[in-house]
């Protein structure tokens, strides 16, 4: 019987996670409290979407969760009154007709009682922060706080670590289609145009970034984003793209060659992958990220390519494309078990070509797994 290239992903393996298991949430939120009472705050309001996602579960676009020693709340308007009455785990619901503002306002208002409240300050803006300020009684006070969530997510539970290799593996499938499309004349758009819709097919929530994919002089372009440019005769392609999956984010890249191989071409290719192993061979607990990053940068010395890496080496990724922590110079942060990153070196030549290969990892209690179970030989079509 004849099966399309996306029915191959309408598999049990996809599907399953909506069957999942409740996450952890009270547990989160328990961490949370720790710090929040290391900072000596009676309560931390989380406004960053990621963040209340991973505390209380909710995926909407508005919403507000306090946290305080004896329970949490959750704040949205009525739009997501049965979104949040389904999600939301770990905390009471206050929905209502005004913003989630307006009535946490309402809720510290009715409490007459003297409170420093800890806010996200990264991601609480100027004009959010002058704006909750009217609505709440004088004994409220909001103190900046910093990464206090995003150092707790840094860490992955068992959970997450299994969404996440979902993730990963639903993402590679989609360089087998990037090959069968991809030849000289095509263009950029529409093999990264397949490679999305069998992501969606296949169960993606959507993509994890506006999919990569620069052929010849535009491979030299670290962010170079699919264009209607036909691929180049004769060159590089960078295909970097990732799904999310259940919340959770891939990311991967992987270089290929159209036309006749140069030598040149292949020496660069190597270099670039014989960088990303020493890198991935240097990560284990103890090591900082800047440790990681320095191996992969003297390969690429020592093959005299050091100058066209231009970009950091790796970063974390979760609920999130780009988290904590990030692997570039000078980084003094320390990898744990648990921890999920990219190792991703490459080289540019303006105007010429460049090439990327890009791994997702997790640091293990003895070294690292590699998630991406795509191979990294050199290919040409």
């Amino acid at each position: 019987m004849y099966c399309s290239p996306w029915q191959r992903f309408r598999t049990p393996k996809y599907v399953r996670l909506i069957h999942w298991r409740p996450m952890e949430h009270k547990m989160r939120q328990d961490k949370l409290r720790e710090c929040i009472d290391a900072a000596h705050f009676d309560a931390f309001l989380v406004s960053h979407l990621p963040n209340i996602r991973y505390l209380c579960g909710f995926t909407g676009s508005a919403g507000l969760l306090l946290v305080e020693e004896r329970g949490s709340t959750f704040f949205s308007d009525s739009r997501y009154d049965t979104q949040a009455h389904e999600e939301v785990t770990g905390a009471k619901l206050v929905i209502g007709r005004k913003s989630p503002l307006e009535l946490l306002g309402e809720f510290l208002r009715r409490r007459r009682k003297k409170a420093s409240i800890g806010i996200e300050a990264e991601h609480f803006t100027l004009a959010e922060k002058k704006r909750l300020q009217k609505f709440l009684p004088s004994l409220v006070r909001l103190k900046d706080a910093h990464s206090t969530v995003e150092r707790l997510r840094l860490v992955k539970d068992s959970e997450e670590l299994a969404r996440i290799r979902e993730a990963v593996a639903l993402g590679a499938r989609l360089f087998e289609r990037a090959l069968e499309v991809l030849r000289a004349g095509v263009s950029e758009t529409e093999v990264a145009a397949e490679m999305e819709l069998l992501a969606r097919r296949a169960g993606a929530d959507k993509m994890s970034f506006e999919t990569i994919i620069a052929s010849g002089p535009r491979s030299a372009l670290p962010h170079g984003r699919a264009s209607a440019q036909p691929i180049s005769p004769a060159g590089f392609v960078v295909c970097d793209f990732g799904v999310i999956l259940a919340g959770y984010c891939s990311d991967q890249t992987r270089t290929v060659w159209v036309g006749a191989v140069s030598d040149d071409a292949r020496r660069v290719y190597d270099a670039v992958r014989q960088a990303q192993q020493a890198a991935i061979d240097a990560v284990r607990p103890g090591v900082t990220a800047g440790e990681v990053d320095s191996t992969a940068r003297k390969v690429l010395q020592k093959a005299g390519l050091a100058k066209h890496f231009t970009h950091s080496t790796g970063h974390g990724v979760g609920l999130e494309i780009h988290e904590a922590p990030r692997i570039a110079a000078g980084q003094k942060g320390v990898l744990e078990p648990g921890m999920v990153i990219t190792i991703e070196p490459g080289v540019y030549f303006p105007g010429k070509w460049g090439v990327r290969i890009e791994d997702m990892l997790a640091v293990t209690p003895t070294g690292c797994e590699v998630l991406t179970p795509t191979g990294k030989d050199f290919i040409a079509v």
